[in-house]
């Protein structure tokens, strides 16, 4: 016999308590991700009243009781083991799960590092229910008789007891109390069909009953969101190619300055991630302020079996079959449903509810007229004549400008497309018999004013005032035509065949990574649809040989090492379409009517007209609002009129 075979063995199995508190360090963080188990646990047994207790903001109790269907005496001993789940029994099982959980580790670990209580009833008769602890370092269950209404009640005491050292990273109760709800609130939005509560310390936090209609819905999210959500949130429903996404996208202007408010759920389940963050982020790219974030309450419905939800210990991550395919239907959603922000479409809303309307809200704009009405007020579009530009512009913006023109040498012509002009009552009237006359909407019928309604003069050069059917509307008359002018340019270069390209001089070396390379060996065809034409010229090295004639000026580096990253972790890039739009962005900046413009009232008009006809007009291209509106009650209130 060797020496080393006398020697004690340096590897053992762990016992099953310790076993379970290191499984803990990935599930229990802390209060909240206790209650998210529970919660989760109680949702999967079909239970149609949930309700949440906890104390000391979770660090002393945490309590769930639910009416699901109940655990049944003889599965009670498994219910506490490691591994041991009734929601998947097979391979096949995992790859199509549809249940919130399925490992079978939540109540192990949650026992393992508290006084984990277990009171659960399969029948109808509340004196067949029956107890369950974990007891001892071998963790095992005893089994009690417990009187219980149908149902599962789950208590968890004294978290982190046995753990010190996890124990002393809770925060305040304050802060403890905020992550619970915040856990609440995700479960809470995810099932509106299921009545919920929440109590901190013997007080209800929130009481939410359950609801089938959409203003059920919506009453829900204005009670844990706000009202200003709702308020100011666009519902999206749109289906295709077996992907369903409904739920509620936030204007632009209602953005916040963190991502507190964004709520994502793909089949049911929360998730936090990268892609769905990306696609989200590129449909709110030219009309979110710089450093805001978008609030949103999404819903996305697929097969559960392109969609791989076992990739988390906690589950918060999930990982698409198809990523690009799933990635371009929530871009071309998100972005279809903000570019449907203009006046024309805004709804009326209750406007002597509201003391202040603006583009923020969709309770901000007058209702579309009938089409049949469309007529009465159906004026020419703006046509401003080029006036010296006395403020003085970057000569690189100028000799973009000249790009442009010389790619698109009519753009001038039709940037801002004539209408026929209306038949509106008055509106045979000269140009300078409006100047001394403001046009006035028509007293018989107040409802036949366009949503901005007429123009009634400018305050300073900036601001152009306008009456409509619920009050005054002030349009900043620079940012509104910024953006009609982008748009337009988009449009035009939408509409033209293909990205107009020019090679390099000297094609631009790079030292790449050879991931870089291999994206851009497997993304030949994606790559040359962005008008770069990129080579292998080595195992490090690419070479860029042409670029889109818009960024002939721009850094062909940056360029392609962002679109490579892009196209690497979410196979779709943005970044050609982002730099051109931005510089597009710029030119149409240079390119607007400027403060201190006098403006005739048909001119005001005109562009009032245009707003109305011009997708994402509620914002400018950096974001900011572009009018805004206040009611008559909200001007009778500054007058004191009636009190």
């Amino acid at each position: 016999m060797s020496e080393s075979s006398s020697l004690p063995s340096r590897i053992h199995v762990l016992d099953p308590r310790l076993a379970n508190q290191i499984a803990a360090g990935e599930v229990v963080e802390r209060p909240s991700s206790v209650t998210k188990e529970l919660v989760e646990n109680a949702i999967d047994a079909g239970s149609q009243r949930i309700e949440v207790e906890i104390e000391q903001g979770g660090a002393r109790l945490i309590k769930v009781r639910d009416d699901g269907i109940g655990i049944r005496e003889q599965d009670l001993p498994l219910a506490l083991a490691r591994h041991a789940t009734s929601k998947i029994g097979s391979l096949e099982d995992l790859e199509g799960v549809g249940s919130l959980g399925f490992r079978g580790e939540a109540l192990a670990s949650i026992s393992s590092v508290s006084r984990l209580e277990l009171v659960s009833n399969a029948e109808e008769d509340p004196r067949t229910g029956w107890r369950v602890v974990a007891e001892g370092r071998g963790m095992e269950a005893r089994v009690t008789p417990a009187p219980h209404p149908r149902g599962t009640s789950v208590a968890v005491r004294d978290l982190f007891f046995n753990t010190p050292a996890r124990r002393k990273f809770l925060r305040t109760e304050k802060t403890e109390l905020a992550h619970v709800e915040e856990a609440f609130r995700r479960q809470a939005l995810s099932r509106y069909d299921i009545t919920w509560v929440l109590r901190h310390n013997q007080k209800v936090v929130h009481q939410l009953p359950a609801g089938h209609t959409a203003a059920a819905q919506e009453r829900r999210i204005a009670s844990l969101l706000g009202k200003n959500f709702i308020e100011h949130a666009r519902y999206i429903e749109r289906e295709a190619g077996g992907l369903r996404l409904s739920g509620w996208v936030g204007l632009p202007t209602h953005s916040r300055s963190q991502a507190d408010q964004q709520y994502f759920f793909v089949n049911g389940r929360v998730v936090r991630d990268r892609l769905v963050a990306h696609a989200v982020r590129q449909a709110y790219r030219d009309v979110l302020y710089n450093g805001r974030h978008p609030v949103f309450v999404l819903y996305l419905t697929l097969d559960p079996d392109v969609v791989d939800v076992n990739v988390h210990p906690t589950k918060h991550e999930v990982r698409f079959r198809d990523g690009r395919m799933v990635h371009d239907f929530l871009y071309s959603s998100l972005h279809h449903c903000l570019a449907a922000s203009k006046p024309a479409q805004e709804s009326d809303g209750d406007a002597s509810d509201a003391s202040e309307h603006s583009a923020e809200g969709v309770n901000g704009a007058a209702a579309e007229p009938e089409q049949t009405d469309s007529t009465r007020w159906q004026q020419q579009g703006m046509a401003l004549s080029q006036a010296p530009d006395r403020h003085p512009g970057a000569e690189k913006v100028r000799r973009f400008m000249q790009g442009y023109q010389a790619l698109h040498p009519n753009h001038e012509d039709t940037l801002l497309t004539p209408q026929p002009p209306g038949a509106w009552a008055g509106s045979h009237q000269s140009v300078s018999e409006v100047r001394e006359a403001p046009v006035v909407m028509p007293e018989s019928d107040p409802t036949s004013a366009p949503p901005l309604g007429f123009a009634l003069g400018q305050l300073h050069g900036i601001y152009i005032l306008a009456q409509n059917a619920q009050g005054l509307v002030l349009v900043d008359m620079h940012a509104a035509h910024e953006r009609i002018v982008y748009e337009r340019m988009k449009n035009q270069l939408a509409a033209a065949s293909g990205i107009d390209t020019q090679p390099l001089l000297v094609p631009v070396s790079l030292a790449a990574s050879r991931t870089e390379v291999a994206t851009a060996e497997s993304e030949q065809k994606a790559i040359s649809q962005l008008g770069i034409e990129l080579d292998v010229a080595g195992p490090e090295t690419l070479l860029v040989r042409q670029l889109p004639a818009l960024l002939a000026q721009a850094d062909p580096e940056a360029l392609v090492r962002e679109m490579l990253e892009e196209l690497a972790r979410f196979g779709r890039s943005h970044q050609v379409e982002t730099r051109i739009h931005e510089l597009l962005s710029t030119m149409a900046c240079h390119g607007s009517v400027r403060a201190n413009r006098r403006l005739t009232i048909e001119e005001m008009n005109g562009l009032l007209r245009d707003m109305e006809r011009t997708e994402r007009s509620d914002q400018c291209n950096h974001g900011r609002p572009t009018w805004t509106q206040m009611n008559l009650k909200a001007l009778d209130r500054l007058f004191l009129r009636g009190q």
